[in-house]
C-alpha cells in the first residue's frame, strides 16, 4: 500500500474513532434553547391564560407574551459531540450542568422548586398589578416551608400565619429571621401564630381569624455557608386575599420569570383599551409585591424565541440588558425596565407612537 494512502487511511480511522468516542464520552454540561412563548392576553390549551371573575374586564388587543427556555433534564448526560454542536449553534447555549442543577438537584427536586417559584410569581404578579390600580389587597406573613428534621418540624406548619415573634408584631417575611437571629443557638423563641386550618376556615367564612397559639421552639445553629446564627428551620413568605378572583391557567411552565408579563396582562384586562396599542410585545422578568422587576436566566434564548414568534419589542429587566444587547435578534427592540411602572410608561409611549425616548438596552 502506498505511504500516502496508508497515512490517509490511518487519519480517517483516527477521525472515526474520535467521533465514536465523542458520542460516548459524557461531559458536565447542559443545554438551553428557546422555549414556547405564550400571549398572556390570549388563550392557551383552549382556555384564556388570565381568567378574572367578580370584577369588570375589558376587551384588548395585541400581545403581551411571556417567554420560556427549554433545558435538558437533570438526569440527561450530554456527550462531547452534542456539547460541541451546542457551542457552535447560534440559538442554543451550553452551560455547566451545575449552573442549572446546583448541589446535585434531581429532576424531581428541580421541578418542585420551579413549581413553587411559579406559584409565588403568580401571586406577586396579582399584587403588583392591583397595587398599580389602587385596588386594596390584604397580606400577611406565613410559614412558607418547614425544614425536615429542624426544631420547627411538628411545631409549625406550612400556611400558619405568623403574627408575632417574642411578642413583636411581624409585618414582613424578613422580620421573622431578624427576630429569630437575635437569639443565640439553644435559646427559646416564641411564635404567636394563627394555625393554617383556622386561617383557611376564616377565609371561607369571610371572618377575622379568632384562634391564636403561642409556640415555643428551641433554636439551633445554622449549617449553611453563611455566618453561624440561630435558626428554627422555617422560611417565611407572604399570603394574600384578593377582592375578586384571578386565575392564571398555564400548565407545564415553572420558575418565577413570567411575573412581569402576568402583571401587565392582568392590568391590561382590568383597564379600558389596549395596553400595547395592538403591537406585539414580549418580555420577561421576576416581579415582587412592590412591582420591582428582577433578572432571569437564559435571556439570550428568550429574545430569540420571542422574535421567532413575531415580537417587535421585548421588555428586558435592567440587570439583563447588557447580556441581551450583545446579540439582539434583528428587528427586535429591547426596552429596559426596572419596575412595573417603567413597563407601563414604555407601553404608553408605544401606544402613542412616541418611541424616541424609550429606555432601550445598550444605549
Amino acid at each position: 500500500m502506498p505511504r500516502r494512502t496508508a497515512t490517509m487511511l490511518a487519519s480517517t480511522l483516527m477521525l472515526i474513532a474520535l467521533l465514536c468516542a465523542g458520542v460516548f464520552i459524557p461531559v458536565p454540561y447542559s443545554e438551553m434553547s428557546p422555549g414556547p412563548t405564550v400571549n398572556t392576553l390570549g388563550d392557551h390549551g383552549g382556555e384564556p391564560v388570565l381568567q378574572i371573575s367578580g370584577r369588570k374586564t375589558y376587551a384588548t388587543s395585541g400581545h403581551l407574551n411571556m417567554t420560556t427556555v427549554r433545558v435538558t433534564s437533570a438526569d440527561y448526560r450530554m456527550n462531547l459531540v452534542e456539547a460541541v454542536y451546542g457551542w457552535l449553534a447560534h440559538d442554543n447555549k451550553v452551560v455547566q450542568h451545575e449552573t442549572l442543577y446546583p448541589d446535585g438537584k434531581t429532576e424531581e427536586q428541580s421541578t418542585q422548586e420551579n413549581a413553587e417559584e411559579f406559584s409565588q410569581s403568580q401571586e406577586s404578579a396579582k399584587v403588583a398589578a392591583l397595587k398599580e390600580l389602587d385596588v386594596p389587597v390584604k397580606s400577611w406573613v406565613i410559614v412558607s416551608t418547614v425544614v425536615k428534621g429542624s426544631p420547627a418540624e411538628g411545631e409549625l406548619h406550612a400556611g400558619d400565619v405568623i403574627k408575632a415573634v417574642d411578642g413583636t408584631a411581624v409585618k414582613e417575611p424578613a422580620d421573622v429571621a431578624k427576630l429569630v437571629t437575635k437569639h443565640k443557638p439553644g435559646e427559646n423563641v416564641r411564635f404567636t401564630i394563627v394555625p393554617a386550618k383556622e386561617q383557611i376556615a376564616a377565609e371561607k367564612e369571610k371572618r377575622t381569624p379568632t384562634k391564636t397559639e403561642d409556640i415555643t421552639i428551641t433554636t439551633t445553629t445554622s449549617d449553611d455557608a453563611g455566618e453561624k446564627r440561630a435558626i428554627v428551620g422555617i422560611s417565611a413568605g407572604t399570603d394574600h386575599t384578593f377582592p375578586f378572583t384571578i386565575d392564571i391557567k398555564l400548565a407545564d411552565v415553572g420558575g418565577p420569570s413570567a411575573g412581569l408579563m402576568f402583571a401587565l396582562g392582568i392590568y391590561d384586562k382590568l383597564t379600558p383599551g389596549s395596553l400595547t396599542g395592538g403591537k406585539f410585545v414580549a418580555g420577561t422578568g421576576t416581579i415582587d409585591d412592590a412591582g420591582k422587576v428582577g433578572p432571569i436566566g437564559g435571556i439570550e434564548m428568550k429574545t430569540v424565541g420571542a422574535r421567532a414568534k413575531g415580537a417587535q419589542y421585548f421588555l428586558t429587566p435592567a440587570d439583563n440588558c447588557e447580556a441581551a444587547a450583545k446579540d439582539t435578534p434583528e428587528g427586535l427592540t429591547l426596552i429596559k425596565v426596572d419596575t412595573i411602572e417603567d413597563a407601563l410608561g414604555a407601553l404608553k409611549d408605544l401606544r402613542s407612537g412616541d418611541t424616541a425616548d424609550l429606555p432601550k438596552c445598550g444605549t
